[in-house]
């Protein structure tokens, strides 16, 4: 009998692999291309592939409330989308979508068994891996890419190297050692380098960048396409998504998805793409304004570390040209801002989990918005409700257990201190 992942695997209307940086280029589904589009990228920039369908066999009762292949749950549901799913899953996506006010949603990824939108995607890279029997995987990250990597390594069976920055935060590290991950902390500008190496000498599969500019994985961002179904499932297609933005893969994942949901004629229309980035290092802002496929910036000091980063994608150029959207660059006083929002609101999520909200609260969008005019008469463009993407848990952040509150006496007068300090009345 066939197990869910065969199945699942099987369901693939996977075709073939195509570049970004001519769609008239592709190349066949196997291998993997994990370092972008050997005829168009240069010294310079590298430019992505993805995959692509036979969109003309895809059934429209996919997306029907009670579609799916199956018996499976997460990705499954959405397997003929989607590469081989040739790993078995742990559930992931199907996360809430949660009304933060009239027409403000939260797409809580948080939700997801490692506690990121990592998930979605490391199931499609990890199965990339198990079909082309790799020994295990390999991954560059300090957060949740990492920590996602390694259970699905886990989970498959495989071994998982993580080669993360010098500052790891405690609780990360004790993530990555309970999955039985190879944890590497090196200087920043050694990951990418020994990441090729560790490729190179040991045949382990990569499952983030190899390149100069950023493309990543070829399967990855298919995965953040659930997203994009599980909104339209319980929306429709809204105005505007703001997404948390590193490297864009997931901006651009969720762009692909609704632009696939047009292709298959269940709807007519798209959101604008906001990319939201923290103000000290946005690669992808400054690639956008000097219309470049990519860019390379400075880093300066920031608490958002899980979206830091020096260079951008042209996945993310392509997403806010196509969609008519925008790339925000955020502080980290507009981050904090937001994600007090949300903890007031019973959201607990990792600061730069926040950005999303923080970009809607810059364009002078809802009670917390603080925006100069000429911010707030674009912000009022949005014909719709607009979604904010909430990437990971607050467990994810690097203060993460060092605050310690004081014991107290149980005496009502000191109790009633505490209480009044905060506000509440005897």
């Amino acid at each position: 009998m066939a197990t869910d992942t065969s199945l699942a695997a099987e369901a693939s209307l996977a075709t073939a692999q195509r570049s970004l940086g001519d769609p008239g280029i592709s190349y066949p589904l196997w291998p993997p291309l994990t370092a972008g589009c050997p005829r168009t990228s240069t010294d310079d920039v590298s430019y992505p592939v993805e995959v692509d369908y036979a969109y003309d066999r895809a059934d429209p009762a996919l997306f029907s409330t009670g579609g799916g292949v199956g018996r499976g749950s997460g990705l499954d549901r959405w397997a003929p989308l989607l590469p081989p799913l040739a790993a078995p899953g742990l559930a992931e996506g199907g996360t809430p979508l949660i009304e933060l006010e009239p027409g403000v949603f939260i797409k809580d990824e948080s939700r997801n068994p490692t506690w990121s939108h990592k998930d979605r995607l490391n199931r499609c890279t990890t199965s990339a891996a198990v079909a082309v029997g790799a020994p295990g995987i390999v991954v560059a990250s300090s957060g949740n890419h990492g920590a996602s990597a390694a259970a699905y390594a886990a989970r498959a069976g495989l071994r998982c190297v993580v080669i993360a920055g010098p500052e790891l935060p405690p609780a990360v590290d004790t993530f990555l050692n309970a999955y039985g991950a190879v944890v590497l902390p090196v200087p920043w500008e050694a990951r990418w380098p020994l990441m090729r190496q560790v490729v190179e000498r040991t045949g382990l599969h990569p499952v983030s960048n190899l390149t100069t500019t950023h493309t990543g994985h070829a399967f990855g961002p298919e995965g953040y396409k659930s997203i994009a179904y599980e909104i339209h499932l319980e929306l429709g297609v809204p105005a505007a998504v703001f997404v948390p933005t590193g490297y864009g893969e997931l901006l651009y994942g969720v762009w692909k998805g609704f632009t696939e949901l047009r292709r298959l004629g269940l709807t007519d229309r798209l959101p604008r793409m906001v990319a939201c980035e923290p103000a000290a290092a946005a690669p992808l802002a400054q690639a956008v304004r000097k219309g470049l496929p990519a860019a390379q910036v400075t880093v300066e000091p920031t608490e958002a570390y899980s979206i830091v980063s020096p260079v951008s994608g042209y996945r993310g150029v392509v997403a806010v040209r196509d969609s008519g959207g925008r790339a925000l660059e955020l502080t980290d006083d507009q981050l904090a801002a937001a994600h007090g929002e949300l903890a007031r609101a019973g959201l607990w999520t990792e600061l730069s989990s926040a950005a999303g909200l923080a970009g809607l609260r810059a364009l002078g969008v809802g009670a917390g918005a603080q925006a100069e005019a000429e911010v707030v008469a674009d912000a009022a463009d949005f014909d719709g409700p607009v979604v904010c993407l909430a990437t990971s848990s607050g467990f994810k952040d690097r203060g993460v257990g060092a605050r310690t509150t004081e014991v107290i006496t149980p005496e009502w007068e000191v109790v009633c201190r505490r209480l009044r300090a905060a506000g509440i009345r005897d």
